[in-house]
């Protein structure tokens, strides 16, 4: 076993949930590792649905940039594969899993990826660093139940930054375009709820 790798199981150890772990901290933990995922589809959706057009280019962006992010996770799972800690029969497992490569975390990558990206747009700060720390929480919670080793959640954030290092540049040039042809499509799939006021045209 490599240093790193027993670093990184110590701390897996060090952080996951036991017997004496109190109902309460597994429950808010299961939440958090299921359920605050759902959160990043909705606030995008709102920012399309509802925004201007400055919060449609940069939702988009986001789903790029978590869309690319992803690529590389799965491509860093076929090359270097990575056990989960049930799998190797380390530590305690609150929820279900299927047992692929742990490595990086693709929760993590998520609210990385999309967090990242607005606050980097400078675009109301307290939306963009939440999104942020609900990242961090969701880390916390899947290493607690067992899921996940904490190197997953520094690889997820690394992989973020490099998958918004390579869009953003792209997207200063192509983004507008982008966004207005999406814009365009939007508009003749939902013309009916668009001509109700439901959502903004």
């Amino acid at each position: 076993m490599t240093s790193l790798e027993a670093i990184n199981q110590s701390l897996f150890l060090s952080l996951n949930a036991d017997a004496l772990s109190p109902t309460w901290e597994l429950i808010l933990a299961k939440i958090a590792a299921e359920d605050f995922i759902y959160a990043i589809p909705l606030c995008l959706a709102c920012f399309w649905l509802w925004g201007t057009s400055e919060q449609r280019n940069l939702a988009l962006k986001a789903c790029i940039i978590a869309v690319v992010a992803l690529g590389v996770n799965q491509l860093l799972a076929v090359l270097w594969p990575h056990p989960r800690p049930f799998i190797i029969g380390l530590g305690h497992t609150y929820i279900p899993h299927v047992p692929d490569s742990s490595f990086p975390s693709d929760h993590a990558t998520v609210f990385a990826a999309v967090g990242l990206t607005l606050v980097f747009a400078n675009w109301r700060s307290l939306v963009g660093w939440g999104t942020l720390w609900a990242g961090v929480g969701v880390a916390w919670a899947r290493v607690f139940l067992g899921v996940h080793f904490p190197l997953d959640m520094v690889g997820a954030f690394a992989v973020a930054v490099l998958a918004w290092l390579v869009v953003s540049p792209i997207w200063r040039l192509l983004g507008t375009r982008i966004t207005a042809f999406a814009t365009q499509l939007y508009g003749r799939v939902l013309a009916h709820p668009i001509a109700l006021g439901w959502i903004r045209p």
